[in-house]
């Protein structure tokens, strides 16, 4: 597989990571959208959410419960959690992955400790 997330997964290519278990990695993003803007990826290749099988059910947990707890570690208040699908909905890389994004407000550093 040819996929940059999955090379990244497979520690195959170097990424800022905050966070890794053997099911999910989190890592900043290169080009950040936000003060805050971390990637949370299964390591299994996945395309999109349009490509989900009732299966997934646990990676999808995995992948929410990862950025709700990196969100509080960080000390985001609030945040938002985005979910890009297809090339029509501004997604860029063909490996399901969810965007942490926050920052604004005060008392949260760019590149706060995870």
């Amino acid at each position: 597989m040819d996929c940059i997330f999955c090379k990244i997964a497979r520690g195959e290519l170097a990424s800022d990571t905050v966070y890794e278990n053997n099911a999910v990695r989190a890592f900043r993003d290169i080009h950040p959208k936000a003060p805050v803007h971390v990637l949370v990826i299964p390591k299994q290749h996945i395309e999109s959410i349009a490509h989900l099988e009732t299966d997934h059910n646990e990676i999808i947990s995995a992948l929410i419960y990862t950025a709700k707890d990196i969100a509080a570690k960080i000390g985001l208040k609030g945040y938002k959690l985005v979910f890009n699908v297809g090339r029509e909905g501004g997604q860029v890389i063909d490996h399901l992955h969810l965007h942490i994004l926050g920052g604004w407000g005060e008392g949260v550093e760019k590149k706060a400790e995870v």
